[in-house]
């Protein structure tokens, strides 16, 4: 008899106890140990390695030769109706599942936990009824927010290191002015990680900016408690840091010098290297004997700048600026942009399919509920019950294969329909609100839509980002 394990990593033992477990359970018992599988702790819906072993099961055939060990019943899920659902979906494929802990099949451990459960009344509700018990005194739960970890009495405490992060965040956003764009990227370049040592993105480095938890307040559960433990940010920097998201408009400061929009984005089309922003101020006197400035900005290649090994290719900023501006707005040269929502419509159907097989599951998990009440309380027996749910799990068996196919085409439509929507509001907004945008928001939009400005002294050539 060859022996499947299969682990919750994080939950109770440790993976490395698990597999031993699994191990000296198969040479107790001279089974061989033909695999074992894993799914990350916290893992709802989709589990990855449960479908693996799905599918391995399926492809070993054999039925009465093959058996899952899991440590206890718990390791089918968090929640009992899906520890069920799972259960039965194993043995729909004709493999007996054994628990280690009870040294059984797992269905009595099963049954018994459920029944214990109905009589508590439901679980979930009694968690959830504790936690916000918890969250009421301040207690932290779940992951702290970057900067904090728990510490005495479930209590937020502050890491320096990364608190001092969080404060730099807050003062490129409200002092320096940096978009969230640009703030990610600045991180990046110091080599300032996020807690798990990845790079930073604009969705971090926003979620920072609206964590209220900065201000010593916490929140959950609907459950908020104001002073529950030291805040990294002032009540109103953070006021103005939500004001200036909410606005979208440009903090004012201390005066500045206007940044180069297509920095880093233009090259020359003569020797392939970068151009760069150059400002030059001239004074002179006049007749009457007045002095006079001007300032000119202009783009000139780098080659020609630093080491002069390219001729002399010039671009007046502000006409080079507008000139991709009117290029992007075009079209002519943004192949990439598709034009309909033909897109959106294969989505929205794709979505709403996803929808009614999640809704058919949902269904028929109720139905294995109310099945396993009626054995419970004793009218039905235990094999009726497993007749009713190994139809039941055949079913959603092949539900779950069709939910997670059409998921997989969902999400490659929706990261090409994002992609579009995310370029037409883009130009809309060069279209519409150009004039009222800061200069770090027009070079922000312009980065976000642009790959590359090929200059040349007769034209450019404008390039989208993939």
């Amino acid at each position: 008899m060859r022996a499947v394990g299969y682990f919750k990593e994080g939950r109770g033992d440790s993976l490395a106890e698990q597999s031993r477990l699994f191990l000296d359970f198969c040479r107790g018992n001279g089974y061989e140990a033909a695999a074992a599988f894993l799914d990350a702790p916290g893992t709802k819906g989709d589990l990855p390695g449960f479908r693996q072993m799905v599918e391995f099961v399926r492809q070993q055939g054999g039925r009465g030769f093959l058996l899952v060990v899991v440590p206890h019943i718990g390791s089918l899920g968090a929640v009992l109706t899906e520890a069920a659902r799972r259960y039965f979906q194993l043995a729909s494929l004709g493999v007996p599942v054994i628990s280690i802990e009870s040294g059984e099949d797992a269905a009595g451990p099963l049954l018994e936990r459920w029944t214990q459960q109905r009589a508590n009344g439901r679980l979930g509700d009694r968690v959830k009824a504790a936690m916000r018990r918890k969250a009421v005194k301040g207690e932290a739960l779940g992951r702290p927010p970057y900067g904090y970890r728990v510490g005495s009495k479930r209590r937020l405490v502050v890491i320096p290191e990364e608190g001092s992060i969080v404060r730099y965040i807050f003062r490129l956003y409200l002092k320096d002015g940096l978009g969230i764009r640009r703030i990610a990227r600045r991180l990046n370049e110091e080599e300032l990680h996020t807690r798990r040592g990845g790079l930073w993105s604009m969705v971090t480095v926003r979620d920072i900016l609206r964590n209220r938890a900065y201000l010593g307040t916490y929140s959950r559960f609907g459950v908020r408690v104001p002073a529950s433990h030291a805040p990294l940010i002032s009540q109103d920097d953070f006021r103005r840091v939500q004001e200036r998201l909410d606005q979208r408009r440009p903090v004012t400061g201390s005066r500045q010098l206007l940044p180069f929009l297509l920095s880093g984005l233009t090259y020359c089309s003569y020797c392939g290297n970068k151009m760069i922003g150059v400002t030059r101020r001239q004074k002179w006197r006049r007749g009457d004997g007045t002095v006079r400035m001007a300032q000119y900005r202009y783009y000139q290649c780098e080659s020609r700048a630093n080491r002069s090994l390219c001729d002399y290719h010039t671009h007046r900023a502000d006409e080079l600026e507008e000139e991709v501006r009117q290029a992007l707005l075009s079209g002519e040269s943004l192949p990439a942009l598709s034009q309909a929502g033909d897109g959106a419509a294969v989505l929205a159907e794709m979505e709403t399919r996803s929808r009614r097989l999640r809704e058919q599951i949902r269904r028929l998990d109720k139905r294995l509920e109310q099945y396993l009440d009626a054995t419970a309380s004793g009218r039905m027996n235990g094999e009726r019950l497993r007749s009713l749910g190994l139809a039941l799990a055949a079913q959603q068996l092949e539900l779950e294969k069709s939910l997670a196919e059409s998921q997989r085409q969902a999400q490659q439509q929706a990261t090409e329909a994002e992609r579009n929507h995310q370029r037409q509001e883009s130009l809309t907004r060069l279209r519409d609100d150009w004039e009222r945008l800061s200069s770090s928001q027009r070079q922000e939009l312009l980065r976000g839509l642009l790959d590359r400005v090929v200059v040349r002294d007769d034209g450019i050539e404008t390039l989208l980002r993939p």
